[in-house]
This record gives C-alpha cells, sequence and structure tokens, in this order.
C-alpha cells in the first residue's frame, strides 16, 4: 500500500466530519475519503446487525477507492461493527471511537460526569464496560439524546429547535451536579457553541475527535504510512440526499465540496 493512498472515514451521517476535521488539522498530507450514511441516520435507533452490515459495506467501498487505512467515525458504528472489521482485515490501520469516559473521570471535581450519547451507544455493553473500568469511583449519569442528531444532520445547529431540545437534555444532567459533560456522539462537537450558551464555563465539555486523529497519526507511523507532499482534496459520498450534504458542508467543514451519491 503506497503512503500517498488515502484514509476512509465513515459515519452514519455528516457527525464524523468533526473527526475529519481534527485529522485535516494533525495530518495535513493525508488525502481524506468520507462516506455519511445519511440514507440510514441515526444509527442509534438500529439493531447491531444492521449496522454491522452497513459497517462491511462502507468498509468495501472505501477499500474500493484504494484507502489505507479506516475510522469508524461514529461511536454506535463502532461498538456494533469495529470488531468484525478488524476480523476481516487484520492487517488494515483501523481506528473506531469510544466515549471519553477516561478523560471524563479524570477531569470532575463534583464526581459527577454527564454523557450525552444516543440510545444505541448507551444500551451498549461496551459503554457498560467503560463504566466499569474507567468510572468506578465516579458517578456517570447517562442522557439519551433522540432528535438530535437529526437536527444538525439539516444544519441546524442554532435553531430554536435544537435549543430547546438541547436545554431539555442538559438540565437535568445540570441539576444532578454534573460539572463534565461527556458529548458521546461526533455530531455532537458541531453544536458545542450552542452548548456552551447553556451551561455554566465551569462545566468541562469533552468529546474524542482529537484523540481519534492521534491514534491514526500512531497507527500510520508503525505501519511506515503516513504521507508527504500534498493532500489530493477530500472526497466526499452521501447514501441520503448529496445536495442536502452539500449544502451544510461549508459549515461542518469549513469549506465547499461536491458530494456525490453512494454507489
Amino acid at each position: 500500500m503506497p503512503s500517498n493512498a488515502p484514509i476512509g472515514v465513515f459515519d452514519s451521517g455528516v457527525g464524523g466530519l468533526s473527526v475529519l476535521r481534527e485529522m485535516r488539522a494533525l495530518l495535513p498530507n493525508e488525502s481524506l475519503l468520507y462516506i455519511a450514511d445519511s440514507g440510514h441516520v441515526p444509527y442509534g435507533e438500529k439493531s447491531p446487525e444492521f449496522i454491522r452490515e452497513r459497517c462491511r459495506v462502507l468498509a468495501e467501498l472505501l477499500l474500493a477507492q484504494g484507502a489505507k487505512a479506516l475510522v469508524l467515525a461514529c461511536n454506535t458504528a463502532t461498538v456494533a461493527g469495529v470488531a468484525e472489521l478488524r476480523e476481516l482485515y487484520p492487517q488494515l490501520p483501523l481506528v473506531g471511537m469510544e466515549p471519553a469516559v477516561k478523560p471524563a473521570a479524570a477531569a470532575t471535581q463534583s464526581g459527577v460526569v454527564g454523557v450525552l450519547a444516543t440510545t444505541g451507544t448507551l444500551k451498549s455493553a461496551k459503554f457498560a464496560a467503560l463504566l466499569d473500568r474507567f468510572a468506578s469511583d465516579v458517578r456517570v449519569i447517562t442522557q439519551p439524546c433522540p432528535g438530535l442528531v437529526e437536527c444538525i444532520e439539516a444544519g441546524e445547529l442554532d435553531s430554536l429547535a435544537t435549543r430547546q431540545l438541547l436545554q431539555g437534555f442538559v438540565t437535568p444532567l445540570l441539576d444532578q451536579g454534573c460539572d463534565t459533560l461527556i458529548l458521546g456522539c461526533t455530531h455532537y462537537p458541531f453544536i458545542k457553541p450552542l452548548l456552551r450558551t447553556l451551561v455554566p464555563d465551569s462545566i468541562s465539555l469533552i468529546d474524542t475527535g482529537a484523540a481519534v486523529a492521534r491514534q491514526v497519526q500512531r497507527l500510520l507511523a508503525q505501519a511506515d504510512l503516513l504521507a508527504s507532499g500534498q493532500a489530493q482534496p477530500a472526497q466526499f459520498w452521501s447514501s441520503g440526499d448529496p445536495a442536502a450534504m452539500q449544502r451544510i458542508l461549508p459549515l461542518l467543514w469549513g469549506e465547499p465540496g461536491a458530494v456525490r451519491a453512494l454507489p
């Protein structure tokens, strides 16, 4: 595999662009491929079997485009599908997502951590194992956030509807003494500015996008696959409406780009 081959990234929708931005910042020489599976968003309401099938399909599509590494930029997809993909492609650098329980447990002063996530992530055995491993000394309060991913997919990062929805999710966590909030879905960093207006400045907001980018860097370095020279422009596909993703790409990615329909 040539070192200038691209990195393939996928998510249930546009949320993984928050991870892609961290990768672009840390690894500016890397060419990036991104699939938004927006035709099936949100994954949090789907069965593990369905999500595993989508993971296989999307991984195959990215590998067919020459990807040298894969990033599952979705907590729910990682829970359901990363183990199988690692079995299918044992030599492939492959990075998944998981909620930032360890850094949140280290950051809290009150001993109370809140988790904003999809239903699928919160129900998973992997999340329960994270709590057992890293949060035994703190109280963790989980809050499923139905409807929030859909608002972000529509580009409604600061609308009244999104604000009211988010306020309803956050208030119970603050009322119980949380001083640290885990953003347990890759969509949620896009509403961090809105969230900042709803919580005191003393509340820590923690997500894992930068940590994922660093892990990608480590794995590529180990495999001698770090790119040099100029990156190719990022390529985007969507299984939903490509025109809809293209409209909000400047907002979420920071620059325009062409979005193709997923084959």
